[in-house]
C-alpha cells in the first residue's frame, strides 16, 4: 500500500475493540492526535509529538514515543522502547529489549527492561555538533566540515521504512469511542470491524466485508465495497457509490447516489442529483474503462520525451 501522509488508513482485519484497536503491522500515529484506544499490533508503534492515547501500548516489536506525549496505559514491548523529552507513561512500562529515554521522563508505575538502560543528555544533539564544527574549525579542517554538512543535508529528510500493511493517523486527528475525525481521507481496509461516528473533510474508502457501528459524514466523495454493514447513515457532499449486497441501516444523502441492485437501505435516499441502479455488470464495466484511461494517461506520460 502507497504510504500517503493525507489518508488515514485502517488496514484489512482491523477491530475496534472496547478499549483498543487490535491490527497488524506497523502502527503510525501524527503529532497532536488524540487517540481514545489503546493500541495492539504484532508490528512496530510510532507515536508523534503532543499525542495523547487513552489505552495500553503494546507490541512484538519496537515502540517509539515522540517528545510531550502521554500514554495513559501501560506500554509493554517485545523488543525496545524509545521515549523521547518529557513524555509520560501513567501506567507500567515492560520491555523485552532496550530502553531509551530522554530528559524528563515519567513512568509512574515503575518499569522493567531487560536490555540496555540508556538516559540520554538533555543538551539537544545539534549542541554537540556546533561544539565538534567549532573545534574542527580551530584545527582548520573545513574539508571535514563540508563533508559533515554534506551528509545532514542528506540525512535531513531521512525516512524509516514501513511495513506492508500499517495503520496510519495523520496529524492532528482523533481516533474517539464516540467520533473519529480527520481533515484529509478516510481508507478503511477489509474485513475490519469498527466503532463511532466518522467526520471526514475528504474521501472514505471502506473494503469488502466490513462492519460499521456509527454513521459515516464526508466532504467528498463515499465508496462502501462488497458485503459491507452500516449500522448509521452515510452522509457527504460527494457522490456516494454502494455495492453489491451491502446494508445501509440508516439514511443516504450525497450529491449521487449509484446503489447497487443487490444492496439494501432502511433508511431514505436523498440526492440532489439523482439515484441510478446499477447491475454488477455496469459497475465493473465502468471501473474496468476508468481503469484503462487511467493505464493509457501514465503511458503517454512515460513516452513523452522519447
Amino acid at each position: 500500500m502507497v504510504f500517503d501522509r493525507k489518508t488515514l488508513v485502517i488496514p484489512d482485519n482491523t477491530v475496534f475493540d472496547e478499549d483498543k484497536i487490535i491490527t497488524s503491522g506497523d502502527v503510525i500515529i501524527g503529532d497532536r492526535c488524540l487517540v481514545e484506544y489503546g493500541v495492539k499490533t504484532d508490528g512496530r508503534i510510532f507515536v508523534g509529538e503532543h499525542v495523547i492515547i487513552d489505552g495500553d501500548l503494546e507490541s512484538n516489536n519496537d515502540i517509539r514515543v515522540d517528545i510531550f506525549s502521554r500514554i495513559r496505559g501501560n506500554v509493554k514491548s517485545e523488543a525496545n522502547v524509545y521515549l523521547g523529552e518529557k513524555v509520560k507513561v501513567e501506567g507500567h512500562l515492560s520491555v523485552n529489549g532496550d530502553l531509551d529515554v530522554g530528559d524528563s521522563v515519567e513512568v509512574e508505575k515503575g518499569f522493567e527492561a531487560k536490555g540496555w538502560i540508556n538516559i540520554r543528555s538533555p543538551i539537544p544533539i545539534v549542541i554537540y555538533i556546533f561544539i565538534y564544527l567549532i573545534q574542527l574549525l580551530k584545527m582548520g579542517h573545513s574539508e571535514e566540515i563540508e563533508r559533515i554538512l554534506k551528509e545532514l543535508e542528506e540525512n535531513e529528510d531521512e525516512t524509516i521504512p514501513i511495513s506492508e500493511v500499517f495503520l496510519f493517523i495523520p496529524n492532528n486527528s482523533i481516533i474517539g469511542l464516540q467520533k473519529s475525525k480527520t481533515d484529509y481521507n478516510l481508507r478503511i481496509g477489509k474485513n475490519t470491524r469498527l466503532v463511532g461516528n466518522f467526520e471526514v473533510k475528504g474521501k472514505i474508502i471502506i473494503g469488502d466485508n466490513s462492519t460499521i457501528h456509527g454513521n459515516i459524514r464526508a466532504a467528498d466523495d463515499i465508496f462502501c465495497g462488497k458485503n459491507v454493514e452500516v449500522k448509521g447513515s452515510l452522509i457527504t457532499e460527494g457522490d456516494v457509490k454502494i455495492d453489491e449486497d451491502t446494508i445501509i441501516t440508516g439514511n443516504v444523502s450525497g450529491r449521487h447516489i449509484y446503489l447497487s441492485k443487490t444492496a439494501s437501505v432502511n433508511g431514505t435516499l436523498l440526492a440532489e442529483e439523482g439515484t441510478t441502479f446499477i447491475t454488477p455488470f455496469d459497475y465493473h464495466a465502468a471501473e474496468a474503462m476508468r481503469r484503462f484511461e487511467e493505464e493509457v494517461e501514465i503511458l503517454e506520460e512515460d513516452n513523452i520525451g522519447e
